[in-house]
């Protein structure tokens, strides 16, 4: 194992504090650090080191794909990493979004081929599935909620310009849709109109302080509305959600490790000033209940858990160890990353032993060996999902 840099992004709606704690730094920084990266993506690589100098985890995949990836990775996904390890740390909410599925990156990317960058939704041909696991106590917007609430809950403010919403909604499922595509669809110049007639008419209630919190934020933006139709959930640390394509959801507040296909495709649905593609956006969308989109940590042995997920390009296992369970070997695949969550945590893949303490992040080859991690702290250990 050789130790691996990863980028911070710093992005408007990052937290001053929790990567910063984390990696064991001063806080607050002095901007904002949203996330962690720690992958192959050309958006923003990871390093390692090679004769004193920092060279690009993108590189080193693509001109050594037998020795990072292995034959299996190289022949499923080509000259690419194809997981994405983040932390993510939020302090204000991140826009509506939702992810293509495989063959919908696929046509899209190639129907925009030639547009102006800022014209372009696609950034790449990749799906975009992802699962993020609870660091801190964190909340977030996931999913269709059942529309028969989403439909109560915008009845209860009283609006009369929302009844057509509210009535396709109380159609059920088949209603999503017509909904959807009618709040995002409101004319421009009534929005904070009808924004303004929600709030004054807002009564105490989750759903009321919701949109109080996300039109403070967003003024006159119709995603406060729509947010209103996905489930609002707060996890505990080691707590999961399961974001699979199609499913429109916010990150509001908190921080997590999350892990996902390496593709940077988001189509917006609001609470951005982002650009907004409608059509698109309800091309992608599957108007469907996600049901349970919390995912509890399951137990694979002795100090060793994970989230499974119906993806091959990604798999999540956390390790504890500690007097009880002072060493743990993990019969996984390579390549590997591995970040280090608290405390201090030994890995040894047969090529070297490294040692990380909370925040730092260390990479392994395909040639490894199974790895084993010892010490007294976590880690989350990212490997591709081919078994």
């Amino acid at each position: 194992m050789e130790p691996l840099y990863g980028p911070i992004r710093d992005y408007a709606w990052g937290s001053r504090s929790a990567i910063a704690l984390l990696q064991g730094r001063p806080a607050p920084t002095d901007g904002p650090e949203a996330e962690l990266w720690l992958g192959a993506h050309p958006a923003a690589p990871a390093t390692v080191e090679r004769a004193g100098l920092r060279v690009s985890l993108c590189d080193l995949v693509r001109d050594e794909p037998g020795q990072w990836l292995g034959q299996r990775v190289s022949d499923r996904f080509g000259t690419r990493l194809p997981f994405l390890l983040k932390v993510l740390a939020a302090d204000s909410p991140l826009s509506l979004q939702a992810h293509p599925d495989a063959e919908q990156a696929r046509m899209g990317f190639a129907a925009e081929a030639g547009r102006p960058e800022t014209e372009r939704n696609y950034s790449d041909p990749h799906h975009k599935p992802e699962l993020l696991v609870a660091l801190t106590p964190f909340e977030a917007l996931c999913g269709f909620r059942p529309p028969a609430e989403s439909a109560e809950a915008l009845a209860a403010f009283g609006v009369p310009a929302l009844a057509p919403v509210v009535e396709a909604l109380r159609a059920g499922p088949a209603g999503l849709r017509t909904a959807v595509r009618t709040l995002l669809g409101w004319p421009a110049a009534e929005r904070d109109g009808l924004l303004r007639s929600v709030l004054a008419a807002a009564t105490d209630g989750p759903d009321a302080d919701l949109a109080r919190r996300l039109a403070a934020g967003n003024p006159g933006d119709p995603g406060v509305l729509v947010a209103l139709l996905l489930h609002h959930v707060r996890l505990v640390p080691g707590e999961g959600i399961w974001m699979p394509a199609g499913n429109l959801h916010a990150y509001l507040s908190g921080c997590g490790v999350e892990i996902m296909a390496a593709s940077d495709n988001v189509l917006r649905g609001g609470l951005t000033p982002k650009r907004v593609d409608v059509d698109e956006l309800l091309r992608v969308l599957r108007f469907e209940v996600l049901h349970d989109p919390v995912r509890a940590p399951e137990p694979v042995g002795p100090g060793v858990d994970w989230w499974p997920v119906p993806v091959d390009d990604f798999a999540l296992h956390r390790v504890r160890v500690d007097a009880a369970v002072p060493e743990v070997t993990l019969p996984l695949p390579g390549p590997r990353v591995v970040l280090c969550g608290a405390g201090s945590v030994t890995v040894d893949d047969g090529a070297g032993a490294l040692t990380l303490v909370s925040g730092q992040a260390a990479i392994g080859t395909a040639a490894g060996e199974p790895l084993r991690v010892s010490g007294a702290g976590e880690a989350y250990v990212a490997t591709s999902g081919l078994r």
